[in-house]
């Protein structure tokens, strides 16, 4: 049995956890929150040179996809970082998984499999320099999200160069070979990680990616399921960490 099973974590993990105690993640539904959304997304691809040269912030279509959900994770009430997630089914096939690679996905989706595609990560330069765990609680987005919609993958559409990162925290496997797009002037790649042997996995190997239900609720559910305004979501991974330990004596 793992020691994140018994309640107990060290070294890099409990850096992480310590330090989402301090982070917040928010549902962005509307236009001012969206807006400070692309002033991050072009800070952050500036700097890795994809943002657009034309100087136009990054918002898209697929941003209002009813199968979307944009994120933004806060640090001292500033907001750090972002991701989007999409729940990608045969009905909701809006994705950048799908347009990009269609003829890999649909007959995935016609099938009957389901996917969280979570794009659109991006984190404040400066204070990913300060603190290099804001990545993984930016990613812990799509763990939560794979958890709550009960899909079978969860997808990296990623370059060559981030393939490893994917592989160590996800086990995220190739779907098909990389494909150069112009518009990246980069090979992009198709991966995924297979919910239902991995997910467990990942929370055994990185407690603080786990979560309680009523957090994964709060950040997926309808808005008319929730019958509330917009919240704060704190984290619940310490919490989820010793639900599980109980759980296991």
């Amino acid at each position: 049995m793992t020691t994140a099973a018994h309640g107990k974590i060290s070294g890099f993990n409990a850096n992480v956890m310590r330090f989402l105690e301090n982070v917040e993640y928010r549902r962005i539904d509307n236009a001012d929150d969206l807006e400070d959304i692309a002033r991050i997304r072009q800070k952050a691809f500036s700097m890795v040179g994809l943002a657009p040269q034309d100087g136009t912030m990054l918002i898209d279509d697929l941003d209002f996809k009813p199968n979307a959900h944009v994120l933004g994770i806060f640090f001292d009430e500033q907001l750090v970082s972002t991701i989007r997630v999409h729940h990608v089914t045969a009905a909701h096939p809006d994705s950048v998984a799908v347009s990009h690679f269609p003829d890999v996905m649909n007959p995935l989706l016609e099938a009957g499999q389901t996917f969280i595609d979570p794009v659109r990560f991006a984190a404040d330069p400066e204070i990913v320099r300060e603190y290099p765990a804001l990545p993984y609680l930016t990613l812990r987005v799509a763990t939560m999200a794979t958890d709550y919609f009960k899909t079978d993958f969860c997808l990296s559409v990623i370059k060559p160069n981030h393939r490893a990162f994917y592989k160590r925290i996800f086990n995220s496997r190739p779907l098909v070979e990389p494909r150069y797009f112009e518009k990246y002037d980069s090979n992009i790649e198709l991966h995924a990680s297979n919910a239902n042997v991995e997910l467990q996995r990942i929370y055994d190997r990185f407690p603080f990616f786990n979560s309680q239900p009523f957090e994964r609720k709060l950040m997926f559910a309808p808005r008319q399921d929730l019958m509330m305004p917009s919240l704060t979501v704190r984290p619940t991974a310490r919490y989820a960490l010793q639900s599980a330990a109980q759980h296991a004596v």
